[in-house]
């Protein structure tokens, strides 16, 4: 069980493992904390936003839509490679899952299928848009790969985590595709070899 770390400490980690942070707006106090908690945190969780345009995505995941509010994440990884943080704290992004899967992340166990909605994600991961169309055509640059490497284990290394704390939103609840265009397995190895 882990205390999120503050804003603060969160953009020095990123940093530090050599990611590039766009600062968007007043990032560190745009969350949805008063519609309840954030924490303990147990994880990171990996989404494609079926967009195209860097622009148009970071203020859609920033600001949100009328029937889901921002911020849709902590940070939106576009790309070019970039972290644009648009929230910290609760964000709506994961969404409710499966209890068992996020059993398995906090012991960092092999993931059970997902086939329950029974659990607040919000409140428990940190969460990562990438720009992507979800197609499984759409391109995903080796900038943008690297940045979703180092940004999983910027987060694992302060708390102690493995690669088997990062999940895609398609193992935590039901129905997800994302991300599409690479598995999470690879994504997983590569950080392992990061935090290494």
């Amino acid at each position: 069980m882990a205390s999120p770390m503050s804003a603060g400490r969160f953009l020095d980690a990123l940093r530090d493992e050599g990611v590039t942070v766009v600062e968007v707006g007043d990032w560190e106090h745009h969350n949805r904390n008063h519609k309840g908690p954030w924490g303990p945190v147990h994880g990171v969780m990996i989404h494609h936003t079926v967009t195209s345009g860097s622009e148009h995505t970071v203020e859609l995941c920033r600001d949100g839509h009328p029937s889901l509010p921002g911020p849709l994440c902590h940070g939106v990884i576009t790309k070019d490679g970039r972290v644009h943080l648009v929230g910290y704290g609760r964000a709506n992004h994961a969404g409710m899952g499966d209890d068992d899967v996020l059993r398995a992340v906090i012991a960092e166990k092999r993931l059970p299928p997902d086939n329950e909605t029974n659990t607040d994600g919000n409140r428990h991961f940190y969460g990562f848009e990438c720009e992507n169309l979800g197609d499984g055509e759409d391109p995903w640059p080796e900038a943008q790969l690297d940045a979703i490497e180092r940004a999983s284990a910027a987060i694992c290394r302060v708390h102690g985590w493995t690669e088997r704390s990062v999940i895609g939103h398609l193992e935590w609840q039901p129905g997800k595709v994302d991300p599409r265009g690479f598995t999470m397995d690879h994504m997983r190895e590569r950080i392992e070899e990061r935090l290494k």
